[in-house]
């Protein structure tokens, strides 16, 4: 078989794959992957399946993550390893149930979203994901912005970085022009650039790695104070990211298979699956490094409250001279621009699957970065000492956006009408609906923090107010549309109310089918 080819090479007759806008798009059916031939296992096949879930692990390496390590290792040393590991760990299994909803039933998360909720709550989504999506550009142009301070010697500004990472994206733009595998393999020379750096430090600074496994494998946090339990929620927020499960549900369709054919479906849940538990464990690695490092480096008291990506790389240049600062510099700035990125793709895909709106890529990079760029700017002229306050609030924003994305994925892989025989089991729904829970109370947990004791009362009024708004549309989300269905038919058959949009409703739900002919099916 000849290598692997974008679907415009492989598939006759098809005449472009090119988007309104100009330039190659990450959409559905671009890689071919080998027939399946009864083998257990096949390393080429698997090597057909690799891209994906590394482009997805870049979420898991952005510049916040990065400031939420080192801030962990700084505030709690060693204690909170174990919270990066099964942050990570759940962050894999909800990627796994986006691969897998992808690869069943050829339509991304915001796709099978559009057709299944009604237009206000799929608006709705839509507003939380974008903000999600607004609020980790704004992390990564911060990163990106600091890395070429800390490169330049600090002859270039915060703010001027700002203005120049804003602009470098459409730059990488152009990389698409030579093909999804290309691609796919540029942002994984991305990935070893960021290990490669951070591993270097890793061994230069010798962490104790007696306290290394402590932290990993006991789950406490001995004579933690306030300021690392509120770290540890932290981590949580950083590492799992919303759009992100949208963002991988449409990246496994890149994969040609024929979705007619049981033995194809699995085997692409399998290998999709591997591949994505590999790429992971990269970035739980990564993280790993960053946390010890500065665990052992930061071992002043003074370093827990000034701990960030700048005062990192400018303690590595007094202590271990220019050619750290220097790898500190490239580290963070791999991360920002891969992150910024596949951030971009998220947004794409998010946008054309909830509204069906498909502009061209620099419009939507235009429009995005225009919105992050305007409170970073201000940021970094008028308050720069306040970068980091803003890296924890964003850090915030994405815990409270994560069951936008949680709860629906949940649902749509249990359910027998869109997935068949591939739903959810008892025990992963179990599971999935356990972090759910966990995930709220940390949600709620936050607020307490982050509103504090000493406000006025109408703080605490519209807090409350905000609070209950997003409590009962997170309690929409999380019965489903199907049951919400039936408390309203319930509700109108008791009080005599008009049924028939329900019915419809109703109908039109029962009426959908997840198990579309693959056009491209060799």
């Amino acid at each position: 078989m000849e290598k692997y080819k974008t679907l415009e090479e492989d598939v006759p007759g098809n005449t472009s794959i090119q988007k309104e806008g100009g330039g190659f798009e990450i959409a559905a059916g671009q890689v071919r992957v080998p027939k399946s031939t009864g083998q257990a296992f096949s390393f080429r096949k698997l090597w057909a399946y690799t891209g994906p879930g590394f482009l997805m692990s870049i979420a898991y390496l952005d510049p916040g993550n990065i400031e939420s390590d080192l801030q962990a290792g700084a505030i709690a040393k060693y204690k909170l390893l174990w919270v990066l590991m099964w942050s990570t760990v759940l962050g894999l299994m909800l990627q796994l149930l986006a691969a897998r909803l992808g690869c069943v039933t050829g339509m991304n998360l915001a796709d099978v979203c559009r057709q299944e909720y009604p237009r206000i709550p799929r608006y709705i989504l839509w507003l939380m994901m974008e903000i999600a999506i607004i609020g980790s550009d704004i992390q990564e142009v911060i990163g990106s912005s600091i890395a070429i301070n800390l490169l330049s010697n600090k002859l270039i500004p915060i703010w001027a970085g700002v203005l120049i990472t804003g602009a470098d994206t459409f730059t990488f733009l152009f990389l698409e022009q030579f093909g999804l595998r290309k691609l796919e393999a540029f942002f994984c020379s991305l990935i070893t650039i960021m290990a490669g750096a951070f591993l270097y430090i890793y061994i230069r600074i010798k962490p104790d790695q007696g306290d290394i496994l402590i932290g990993l494998w006991f789950p406490w946090c001995q004579d933690c104070n306030k300021d690392a339990i509120q770290q540890l929620v932290g981590i949580v927020g950083a590492v799992i990211m919303p759009h992100n499960i949208y963002l991988h549900s449409s990246l496994v369709l890149s994969r040609i298979i024929d979705r007619t054919d049981r033995i194809e479906i699995k085997e692409s849940i399998k290998y999709n699956s591997i591949e994505s538990a590999i790429a992971l464990f990269v970035s739980l690695l990564v993280n790993l490094f960053v946390v010890s490092v500065f665990a052992a480096a930061f071992s002043e008291p003074k370093y827990a409250d000034t701990a960030s990506l700048k005062v990192a790389g400018d303690w590595l240049y007094e202590n271990y001279g220019l050619a750290m600062k220097i790898v500190w510099g490239v580290g963070i700035l791999a991360a920002g621009q891969s992150s910024t990125m596949t951030g971009t793709y998220a947004g794409q895909f998010v946008m054309e699957g909830f509204i069906q709106i498909k502009w061209a890529k620099w419009k939507r990079v235009l429009l995005t970065r225009s919105i992050a760029m305007g409170p970073t700017i201000a940021v970094a002229l008028l308050a720069t000492n306040d970068l980091d306050m803003m890296n924890n609030w964003l850090n915030v924003l994405q815990s409270v956006q994560l069951p936008f994305a949680l709860l629906p994925v949940l649902h749509f892989t249990s359910s027998e009408r869109i997935m068949k025989e591939f739903k959810n089991g008892k025990a992963m729904k179990a599971i999935v609906w356990l972090l759910a829970v966990l995930v709220m109370g940390i949600n709620f947990f936050l607020v307490i923090v982050f509103v504090g004791s000493d406000q006025a009362w109408y703080t605490y009024l519209v807090t409350s107010v905000i609070l209950i708004i997003y409590s009962l549309f997170v309690a929409y989300i999380a019965l489903g549309p199907g049951k919400v269905l039936k408390i309203k038919m319930y509700l109108a058959r008791t009080f005599g109310w008009r049924e028939e949009l329900i019915i419809e409703e109703m109908l039109r739900r029962n009426s959908l089918t997840y198990l579309p002919d693959n056009v491209h099916a060799l």
